[in-house]
């Protein structure tokens, strides 16, 4: 069926959502890890360089010039005080630019860079083999040594960075923990959200898997989401039409049981008595009943088939087989092709009204089928010698095709039920027929957007067929 194959495809909503969202979540929270490990170092180094920056302006503060050489006092309290906080070996060296006075650890390296005066600067360098994080200070002397005048003094502080590395990495843990429970938690988020935003989904299903083949009932929308609603609709819609179909189908068969049974048991018998019978008289008669027989199922059939053709249609709301049919010369073709029975029956047949063609959008064969089915109605009614006329008239809102007769006509309580199945009225009683021309003609006239009327004088009847003007898919 196809409901179930519209639920195959080529993968699961469901796996479409969590293949697409949770590995770019997880790649999108990566990144935001690695940016917020680089920012929390900077932060952490920003926190230690400025514990250094400290012990740079204290040693700056503790120089001296003034008894004409370069003195420092008390820097092995200052950096014992220092290497208690920062738990690390700390060095120091103050110098002058010009290099002749050199204090402390004199192989502390330089920046590769010029200072500023006044504005520290900070930067990492191998010191005897360790890593080391040196702040470095340049300012003017004040007074000069030497007559120098402009001379700088340059202050360097440094400090293994151990410590401050063992500090980051245990923050980073920290930190890489709490994003990997956020990350966890945020994918939990979205794999549930995406579970209980296709659980409508999946009770839809469940609701096709579990109903019977025949069951075209529509499709509940409710708590179905918006986007998928649209869907629904159009399966409800697919169901309604398939269900149409097969009552339609349902409709025919039981239409063709009821009215073949009888004519194929009167030809078996028929064929049975024929069988049996010697005399070529009794023989010739019992075949020319059941040539007759044939010729009402063969039409019975037409008839049957005609109809169940009409119904299929649906002539504007799709525009496939529209075309401009000319009422006109499709009255005057019927009116030919009833000439040998009209004959037979001395019947005055012709047309009236216009003879310009008269146009009206539709499929040729079926309002054929339509007029022709008037028309045979008409012969088989009128009495022999009587009047049949084909009137075409039109209207600035319509256009008509009239099958007047002078024959018995119908009562108001046949031309109320003219149109339903198998029913046939009292004039009918003593002619052939399966009673189902009349509801030929409406059905075909209900898909072309028509009207079919009846009007009847008794004796006398008119079948009207209204076509609305310029009616177009």
């Amino acid at each position: 069926m196809r409901l179930k194959r519209l639920r195959a495809g080529s993968g699961s909503l469901k796996s479409v959502l969590l293949w697409s969202l949770v590995p770019a979540l997880v790649i999108f929270l990566m990144i935001a890890f690695w940016l917020s490990s680089h920012m929390l170092r900077a932060q952490i180094n920003i926190a230690y360089d400025r514990s250094l920056s400290g012990a740079l302006r204290a040693i700056d503060h503790q120089i001296s010039t003034a008894s004409g050489g370069l003195s420092i006092e008390l820097p092995y309290v200052m950096l014992e005080f220092f290497e208690l906080t920062a738990n690390e070996n700390v060095y120091y060296r103050v110098m002058t630019e010009d290099g002749l006075a050199d204090i402390g650890n004199q192989q502390l390296p330089l920046p590769d860079r010029d200072l500023v005066s006044g504005v520290p600067r900070f930067y990492t360098a191998d010191y005897l083999g360790e890593t080391i994080r040196i702040a470095a200070l340049a300012r003017v002397m004040d007074p000069p040594l030497y007559n120098n005048v402009g001379g700088r003094v340059i202050v360097l502080v440094g400090e293994d960075i151990d410590t401050r590395e063992v500090f980051i990495q245990s923050m980073l843990l920290r930190s890489l923990v709490r994003d990997l429970a956020f990350v966890a938690l945020v994918v939990l988020i979205v794999v549930f959200g995406v579970l209980f935003a296709v659980r409508p989904l999946t009770r839809l299903r469940e609701e096709l898997d579990g109903r019977h083949h025949d069951d075209l009932r529509p499709i509940e929308a409710k708590d179905i989401p918006a986007e998928v609603q649209p869907l629904v609709a159009a399966i409800n819609a697919h169901m309604e039409r398939y269900e149409q179909q097969a009552r339609r189908q349902h409709q025919f068969l039981d239409d063709a049981s009821h009215q073949l049974r009888t004519p194929l048991t009167v030809l078996r018998a028929q064929l049975g008595y024929a069988l049996r019978e010697t005399d070529l008289q009794e023989i010739r008669s019992a075949l020319k009943a059941m040539q007759e027989g044939l010729d009402r199922g063969v039409r019975t059939t037409n008839q049957m088939l005609s109809l169940a053709r009409a119904k299929e249609k649906s002539l504007f709301d799709t525009g496939e087989g529209l075309e401009r049919v000319d009422l006109v010369a499709l009255g005057r073709d019927v009116l030919k092709d009833i000439r040998p029975v009209a004959r037979a029956k001395r019947l005055d047949y012709g047309m009236a009204g216009l003879d310009e063609p008269v146009y009206v959008w539709g499929q040729e064969w079926l309002l054929r089928e339509a007029v022709v089915n008037l028309v045979d109605n008409a012969v088989r009614y009128t009495p022999p010698g009587g009047v049949i006329t084909v009137i075409i008239e039109s209207h600035a809102d319509d256009a008509r095709l009239i099958v007047e007769d002078n024959g018995p006509g119908m009562s108001p309580a046949d031309i109320e039920k003219a149109g339903v199945r198998f029913r046939r009225g009292r004039a009918g009683k003593n002619t052939t027929g399966a009673g189902l021309g009349l509801a030929i003609v409406q059905t075909i006239m209900q898909q072309h957007r028509g009207q079919f009327l009846l009007e009847s004088d008794r004796p006398g009847c008119r079948a009207i067929l209204v076509f609305t003007r310029n009616l177009r898919a």
